[in-house]
This record gives structure tokens, C-alpha cells and sequence, in this order.
């Protein structure tokens, strides 16, 4: 090999034989050289080297490791004078940034140290967050109250200290009764929920519930039998737009529906002859006393038509 060599005034970068002739990976080596060529300031993330080699973040990380374990480069994580905290490269043209070996290289600044790290509370601080172990915590609030004075503010505290059996077990005797209320049998709960409730398999086969569930949902759907709803519309209300996916149990699906959907409202009741609206529930079947046809009322009388002719004196003549 000979070589050509030229001389450069300008445009160039000081490479170390150490670093030029190391030992290893050819991209460990490029993109040290590429480093060491930009001006300070310039980004040198993976993405921004990606960006440059045609190599992937792979083959770039694992240079920058390489140069960072032969101490070439350093990355450190500094606070800004906004107080953002930003990773911060430097490369040495020696391992270990030792500048005395090139005369000519102006004194590199010093290194800024290194922020102090937050020392951890001691461990006489931490018996307070585990209020679980009585005994610690026991122990602990005598040692923290003795140094005190025992002024009128001790026994404020101790008061606040009541909600202590509040950790949870209210809420836990309070949904203990839940349970209790799932084993339900089938015969206390209403039969017309429970019969809309085994309907809901005939209108999508996914909706298959056990006696439990059944029994647990039966007193929403009774609450909308009670607020006027056909088993027709809580049907619908309770099958429409389902997902193509259960997630969960059918019964989970079901009981949110029935707890965050709003009540539709019932259809309007038909009215009678005199504009009133007429029951629920229809009366029952008479006989007419006049042309003894059968018709609905509450009473035995006669039919509307007999009651008609009977009203029009022109019919009767």
C-alpha cells in the first residue's frame, strides 16, 4: 500500500490511530468518525445517525455502546437552566478526555458535576404508609407524639384517626351483602322477570344464564316490568347492538345495561270510548242483555250498540 497524501488546511478531523485501527466492528468506527467530525451542538440520537448511515438503530446502538464502554463517548443526563432534563453526549478524542496528549487542541472545559442524587428518607420515616401491621404503627405513634409537647392538638388528632376503621371494611361489610343476594333462588324472584330474562338466549344464543345470575338480575328487569315496559321492549333494550366479542359474562353485559341505560318510556295506553285511558289490564266478558252478544265491562249491562240504538230516538221510531 502507498499513499497519496495530501495536505489539508481546511475541512478536517484528527483521528487518533487508537480509534482508526481499533480492533472489531467497521460501523463502531464510521460513526466514531462521524462524531468526531460534527460541531458541538450537532444531534447525535440514533435517530438522527439512522437518518445519516444506511445502517438500522440495531447496528448504530450497538456502536455507540461499543464507544461508550471504551470510554470514547459519554452520555449524561443533565437538568437545563428550564430545568428540562436532557441527555447530553461527549466524545473524546482520547479515552478518558484526557486533552494533555495534543498540544495544539485548546483545554477542553471541565466536566460539570454531577448532581447529588436524593437521599432516601430514613427507615424511622416509613412505619407511617404501612398502617396495615397495627403493632408498627402502634409503636410508631407514640414514639412520634412523645417528642411532642402533648398539647390540645394531640387529641384533635386522635379523632381524625377514628375514620382509621374506615380503611375499607365499611364499604366491605356493606358489599358482604351482595353475596348473599347472588345464591338466590329462582322462586323469590319475580317469575315475569325471570321468564324475559330466559328469553334473551332465543334472540341471541350467547345470552345463556344460570340460575345465580338469573336471580340477580331479576330486580332491575322487575323495576322496568314495574315502570310500565312490555317484555318486548326490555328484550330489545337489552339485545340491540351487542358486541361481536363478549369480553366478559353475558350476565356482566346485561346488568350494565339494565343499571346505565335510561328507562324508555312505555308506550301510550289506547283510550276509550269516553277518552279515558283504558286499563292495563282488560275487564272482563259480559253478556248484553238486549241482543246477548258478548262485550267487555267491568259490569253486566248492555253492549255499545244496544246503548246506542236505545240513545237515538230515530232509530227507535
Amino acid at each position: 500500500m502507498i499513499h497519496v497524501r495530501t495536505r489539508l488546511t481546511a475541512d478536517f478531523t484528527v483521528l487518533s490511530n487508537a480509534l482508526a485501527r481499533r480492533r472489531g466492528s467497521a460501523v463502531t468506527v464510521g460513526v466514531a468518525a462521524y462524531i468526531a467530525s460534527l460541531p458541538d451542538g450537532t444531534p447525535v440520537t440514533i435517530a438522527a445517525l439512522c437518518d445519516h448511515f444506511s445502517e438500522g438503530e440495531i447496528l448504530i446502538s450497538r456502536a455507540l455502546r461499543d464507544l461508550e464502554a471504551a470510554g470514547y463517548l459519554e452520555r449524561r443526563r443533565e437538568r437545563t437552566s428550564t430545568g428540562q432534563v436532557r441527555t447530553r453526549t461527549y466524545f473524546y478524542d482520547v479515552p478518558g478526555g484526557d486533552s494533555s496528549t495534543d498540544p495544539g487542541r485548546p483545554p477542553q472545559p471541565p466536566r460539570p458535576p454531577k448532581p447529588p442524587r436524593p437521599r432516601k428518607p430514613p427507615a424511622a420515616e416509613k412505619p407511617t404508609p404501612t398502617g396495615e401491621n397495627a403493632t408498627p404503627t402502634t409503636e410508631a405513634a407514640p414514639a412520634t407524639t412523645a417528642p411532642a409537647p402533648a398539647p390540645a392538638p394531640a387529641p384533635a388528632s386522635v379523632p381524625a384517626p377514628a375514620p382509621a376503621p374506615v380503611p375499607v371494611p365499611a364499604p366491605a361489610s356493606a358489599s358482604a351483602p351482595a353475596p348473599s343476594q347472588g345464591p338466590v333462588s329462582l322462586s323469590d324472584a319475580d317469575p315475569r322477570a325471570v321468564a324475559v330474562l330466559a328469553s334473551l338466549r332465543r334472540v341471541d344464543p350467547r345470552l345463556v344464564l344460570s340460575e345465580k345470575e338469573a336471580a340477580r338480575l331479576a330486580p332491575a328487569v322487575a323495576q322496568w316490568l314495574a315502570a310500565g315496559l312490555a317484555p318486548q321492549q326490555i328484550t330489545a333494550q337489552l339485545t340491540t347492538g351487542l358486541p361481536d366479542h363478549f369480553l366478559a359474562r353475558p350476565a356482566g353485559i346485561l346488568a350494565y345495561r339494565l343499571r346505565e341505560t335510561p328507562l324508555p318510556a312505555p308506550p301510550p295506553r289506547p283510550l276509550d270510548d269516553q277518552g279515558a285511558p283504558r286499563p292495563a289490564v282488560p275487564p272482563p266478558f259480559q253478556t248484553c242483555d238486549g241482543c246477548e252478544r258478548a262485550f267487555r265491562a267491568h259490569a253486566p249491562g248492555r253492549c255499545r250498540d244496544c246503548r246506542r240504538t236505545e240513545g237515538s230516538p230515530s232509530v227507535a221510531a
